[in-house]
């Protein structure tokens, strides 16, 4: 990267240089793992974000204090950031980035998309089992809690939580590569956790777990189905948001860079 370019030029344009090469970096072997390390910390990703919402509900059902309950949700994302495993939408700026930058190909994107979020929801299905069978006290507040996603209509007031959410969640992506410190990262993690779970925002992910948590009750006023088509509601929203809020623009501020990466790859 030569500090004469033209993009090294003006306030915070190193950074964004440097940060973009770090995007990058990190997407090219994530994007090439193999099938059993993909499905590994998929898995895994699962598995931490079921921390998150264990704990979540645990405040609910104690305080009643929605905000509360989502900052204790920053369990599962700080588990994410030091576990380095795989959540669904944050394969949105890195990965998108790393195929734009010619380091990748859109079925290596694809393929990557598919496998994290079937993994994450196994991984979170069977955690949430284990969860409820251990704390049978929490079964009103699951229930409760995954009735408000499910049963909360298709409607673009709901579309626009589900957007807002993927753009908040990529939106963390962009500040865990904008900072080198690891306590910025965590501050990072932990403000995200707030604003998504704490504000009611709706992710694919998260708001699944809380849904299967419900329905491992027995109590829950909706089913599988219903479950499904609220997740499609809910990824539709998340995938536009995540790309189109921050990504896009992400993206665009980074094209000399990704462009000379482009170049490199192909050379």
């Amino acid at each position: 990267m030569d500090p004469e370019d033209p993009i090294m030029q003006g306030p915070g344009e190193r950074r964004v240089a440097e940060a973009a090469e770090r995007i990058v970096a990190e997407g090219r072997p994530r994007l090439h793992r193999t099938w059993t390390s993909l499905v590994a910390t998929s898995l895994l990703g699962g598995i931490d974000v079921g921390v998150g919402v264990m704990v979540l509900l645990f405040v609910r059902h104690e305080t009643g204090s929605e905000l509360l309950a989502g900052l204790a949700f920053s369990t599962g994302l700080i588990a994410l950031l030091l576990g380095h495993s795989e959540l669904f939408t944050e394969g949105f700026l890195v990965p998108v980035a790393t195929v734009v930058a010619g380091a990748a190909t859109w079925l290596d994107l694809l393929r990557m998309w598919g496998t994290v979020l079937v993994m994450n929801l196994l991984g979170g299905w069977v955690f949430m089992w284990l969860v409820m069978r251990a704390f049978p006290e929490l079964h009103g507040t699951a229930a409760a809690s995954g009735a408000t996603y499910v049963d909360g209509g298709y409607t673009l007031g709901t579309f626009c939580l589900a957007v807002l959410g993927g753009g908040v969640i990529t939106l963390m992506t962009r500040m865990h590569h904008g900072s080198e410190s690891m306590t910025g990262k965590i501050t990072a993690s932990v403000v995200t956790a707030f604003t998504l779970a704490g504000l009611g925002l709706w992710h694919s992910v998260l708001d699944s777990l809380i849904a299967f948590a419900g329905l491992h009750t027995g109590n829950a006023t909706y089913g599988y189905p219903d479950w499904l088509t609220w997740l499609a509601w809910a990824v539709l929203g998340n995938v536009v948001g995540g790309l189109l809020l921050t990504t896009a623009l992400r993206l665009i501020r980074s094209a000399p860079v990704l462009s000379d990466d482009d170049g490199r790859a192909a050379s």
